[in-house]
């Protein structure tokens, strides 16, 4: 694997860049781009795009409709959730958009999946950095920046690969590093890391956890503390050194834990249940029942999204977390997405809205 791609901003000097959407990557994107000395422009809609068309303003962005964004633009990028991008391509990008220009992604779900079927005339591609849109933008201020996959689809400018690297080192990927892909590996792989072991599989592993110590007679705030609260100490220091970095810090107790009751917990079969889930990524089942259960007005989301915010673990941690002051004053932020690395955080309810508004118009 080459790692060592050197790329500037070069290829994209004198373009204009659109940018569609304004939430965590969409404003970290337009900020670094602008600060690179490129022309970046913002699709929203007057009045219908609250709170992101007031921050792109307040942010000295030139803002636009979504139409006239795209129309004339050499590059668009589209920074929406997935659900709404469908729509979006076909009813604002694709007749506006003219020959030859980029269309770019954070996420290939769409067009790999076969929602969003492109032109042939223009080119498309992918740009995922591997970090919250938060990060992206204060790495790049300080100098530095965060490792971005790339990716191209289709190439009908024969400019394409030149053009998606001087995106990437226009918000500041080159700076770190810069990796190779496709659509189907970066959708696919996203997926699996999201259902499989960071989100469903480490939430059903803390919930399991809670309800085996509360069951057995301990208290609910000793079992919060044990599988739930510790787990950042854990998990900053797997991001911070791996396996390796963990086991340095932790106890030799808890090591000798590790290595002979974790693989009793987590073992073959969990493995097994994880090439069944990646198999359903890869032909489609799960891009078919997701698309379906959005379309349908997400009734099992919104009843599975309930379950786990009304579970036991939920109140009794709200109660401890607010005698943690060193945690309030994040308290209004939304966490860090995880779109590029586990997804953007959307409230699917407005995303919802927000598609029926524009069906309507």
């Amino acid at each position: 694997m080459n790692t060592e791609i050197n790329a500037t901003t070069k290829a994209l000097e004198g373009s204009r860049i659109a940018i569609l959407g304004y939430g965590s990557q969409g404003r970290a994107h337009a900020l670094n781009l602008r600060d690179s000395g490129l022309n970046v422009v913002i699709g929203l809609r007057e009045g219908k795009d609250e709170p992101s068309l007031g921050q792109a303003k307040a942010d000295g962005m030139h803002v636009v409709e979504p139409p006239e964004a795209v129309r004339g633009a050499d590059l668009i990028c589209v920074l929406t959730p997935d659900m709404i991008q469908a729509k979006l391509y076909a009813d604002v990008i694709e007749p506006n958009m003219k020959k030859h220009a980029v269309l770019m992604f954070a996420h290939g779900f769409n067009v790999h999946y076969g929602t969003i079927k492109p032109r042939a005339d223009i080119d498309v591609v992918l740009v995922a950095p591997k970090g919250p849109g938060a990060l992206v933008r204060t790495e790049y201020e300080i100098g530095r920046g965060v490792p971005c996959l790339f990716g191209i689809h289709q190439d009908a400018s024969g400019h394409a690969r030149e053009k998606t690297l001087a995106y990437a080192a226009g918000i500041g990927g080159a700076r770190a590093m810069l990796i190779e892909t496709d659509f189907k590996e970066e959708t696919e792989s996203d997926l699996f890391g999201e259902q499989a072991v960071l989100c469903g599989g480490a939430s059903e592993l803390v919930r399991y956890g809670f309800e085996t110590l509360v069951e057995a007679g301990y208290k609910p705030e000793i079992a919060y503390y044990e599988v739930m609260h510790e787990l950042k100490l854990i998990v900053d220091l797997f991001y911070e050194g791996g396996l390796t970095k963990m086991l340095t810090f932790v106890s030799e107790t808890a090591q000798y834990g590790d290595f002979t009751r974790g693989p009793r917990v987590i073992d073959a079969s969990t493995k097994e249940k994880m090439r069944g889930v990646l198999k359903e990524i890869q032909d489609g089942t799960f891009a078919k029942e997701w698309t379906a259960e959005y379309a349908a007005g997400m009734p099992n989301y919104k009843k599975f999204k309930q379950a786990d915010t009304s579970h036991q673990i939920e109140k009794v941690g709200a109660a401890l977390r607010a005698r943690m002051p060193w945690l309030q004053q994040n308290a209004a932020k939304p966490s860090a997405k995880l779109r590029v690395e586990i997804g953007e955080p959307v409230d699917h309810d407005v995303a919802q809205q927000s598609a029926a508004k524009t069906s309507a118009k």
